[in-house]
């Protein structure tokens, strides 16, 4: 089906009009999404499959069949079925909210968010991720996008533990980062949707070379969730899919900190003389 410039807004309406050309499997997983669009936008794509009782390859060949270029177009074009432009971006902010409502409306958002993450962490996988931090020589960090703010953000963090730590957001030197790798290394992936190509194929890159890997993601059955040794998941209420995931960046650092606090506390003597070290120096640079 040919591409056009408002794919952004029809997902629906393809998908009754091409109802008929598709296979059988292909109209089992197109009756999913009529007749639950709101929870298919929160979906990944291994959800949506199981959901419909078919496989992966049966979701992506409907999307190209549809016209789009994958699941993630997919479902861009299906929040511009069930919102508008300001409900896509924030669904509870109303357009004659003040400033005031408008924030507390945003930062409520946020607050639930990080009560949800509190109530379903896994601190068993927090343990083993603070436990590969502590041991590692390398850490490389993968983001790309607004994960890469947070990738950066580790970095930051991070190389004040006397630790080697770099941050990746270009896709080219993710992957020679992911194929220098040793065992030993760590790498941590920043993906809100957990479906990110780029950052998926560094990930598998670096697990080849026996390198131990960290996802921090939204979703608890993504590609990436499944493709790493240890994941962590934080829950943002995002009520309507959107590419901005205003309270999951948030929700992500906020899981960051738990990670530095515990490395923190690990060992405590080693880093807090690093850390000591670096604050003595920057303070240098202070007027």
């Amino acid at each position: 089906m040919e591409r056009n410039e408002n794919i952004v807004s029809s997902c629906l309406p393809r998908i009754r009009s091409s109802f008929t050309d598709l296979t059988k499997t292909e109209q089992k997983t197109a009756t999913y999404i009529l007749e639950n669009p709101s929870e298919v936008i929160h979906m990944t794509i291994t959800e949506l499959a199981e959901a419909a009782q078919n496989a992966e390859a049966t979701v992506f060949r409907l999307c190209k069949k549809l016209g789009f270029s994958g699941y993630q177009e997919l479902k861009i074009a299906l929040a511009g079925d069930l919102y508008t432009p300001l409900e896509s971006v924030y669904k509870e902010v109303d357009p004659t909210d003040s400033i005031r409502t408008m924030a507390s409306k945003i930062f409520l958002g946020i607050n639930e968010g990080l009560q949800d993450t509190l109530k379903i962490i896994d601190e068993d996988a927090i343990e083993r991720a603070i436990q590969a931090i502590t041991t590692t020589r390398r850490i490389d960090v993968y983001g790309s996008g607004g994960s890469a703010i947070i990738a950066s953000d580790i970095e930051h963090r991070f190389m004040r533990f006397g630790i080697s730590v770099r941050s990746y957001s270009d896709p080219h030197l993710q992957i020679a980062s992911a194929t220098l790798l040793q065992p030993g290394d760590l790498v941590i992936a920043v993906s809100h949707t957990g479906a990110n190509r780029d950052v998926l194929e560094a990930v598998e890159m670096a697990k080849s070379n026996q390198v131990t890997t960290i996802a921090i993601t939204s979703y608890l059955r993504s590609p990436l969730s499944q493709a790493v040794d240890i994941a962590l998941h934080g829950m943002g209420r995002e009520v309507t899919y959107r590419s901005e995931a205003m309270a999951s960046r948030l929700i992500h650092l906020a899981i960051v900190d738990v990670l530095y606090v515990g490395s923190l506390l690990r060992q405590q003597d080693k880093i807090i003389e690093n850390m000591k070290r670096v604050r003595k120096s920057i303070a240098k640079r202070k007027i």
